[in-house]
């Protein structure tokens, strides 16, 4: 297991935030003795300073970063290349859903009406009376005005791990540059080092916190 020192860390994030005044963005505070480091939403993910295949590096770098409901910077820059995931949370036994689950679903229609390029996947499984969380999403989505040529299932996984590692395989199968992953806020951070882990560094993860 690669280990990397905390100054390391630091260094990287620093050198991040310079990234971000070069772009003209005003983070919170530019400097990373503070941890963690107040940034609008989205930007390490969007200079880089996540893209990485040490999870070491992954797990500081996600910590580091300010995760709110508003839209992040990737969106803006790359519509079209980036994909808007929303996370399952356990269906009742009728297969209908949580309050949780609506509530992250608002939170990805926002972006879904807001960035109507952005490529949209339902991921979770656990099906119960035979409606995964995927579908049940996927159907909530498409009642509220979305598309559904917009929308893929991920159907199959079980946990986050897995929501990240069948996603990632979509993601990488259809050239996406990056991924905003929508959870609950008690779930995002966790969300995005295991997306991040899983597309080893090779696209950008950003994350929107739904409203619980």
């Amino acid at each position: 297991m690669v280990t990397v020192r905390k100054s390391v860390l630091k260094g990287i994030v620093a050198a991040s935030l310079v990234a971000v005044a070069g772009v003209g963005l005003s983070p919170a505070t530019a400097s990373a003795d503070v941890t963690p480091v107040t940034l609008v939403n989205g930007v390490l993910s969007t200079v880089g300073g996540c893209q990485t295949t040490i999870r070491e590096l992954i797990v500081f770098c996600t910590g580091a970063e300010t995760l709110t409901r508003r839209s992040p910077l990737l969106l803006d820059l790359n519509p079209v290349g980036t994909n808007i995931v929303v996370l399952g949370a356990g269906l009742f036994d009728d297969g209908t859903m949580r309050d949780m689950l609506i509530d992250r679903l608002q939170a990805a229609l926002y972006l879904a009406q807001r960035y109507p390029a952005a490529p949209i996947i339902t991921s979770g499984g656990a099906p119960k009376s035979g409606v995964t969380e995927a579908r049940a999403m996927r159907d909530w989505l498409v009642a509220n005005g979305v598309h559904p040529g917009r929308i893929t299932e991920e159907g199959r996984s079980g946990s986050t791990v897995q929501n990240a590692q069948f996603t990632s395989q979509i993601l990488a199968d259809r050239g996406a540059t990056g991924v905003v992953v929508v959870s609950s806020a008690n779930h995002v951070e966790r969300a995005m080092i295991d997306f991040r882990v899983a597309v080893a560094g090779r696209m950008l993860v950003a994350g929107v916190i739904a409203a619980t």
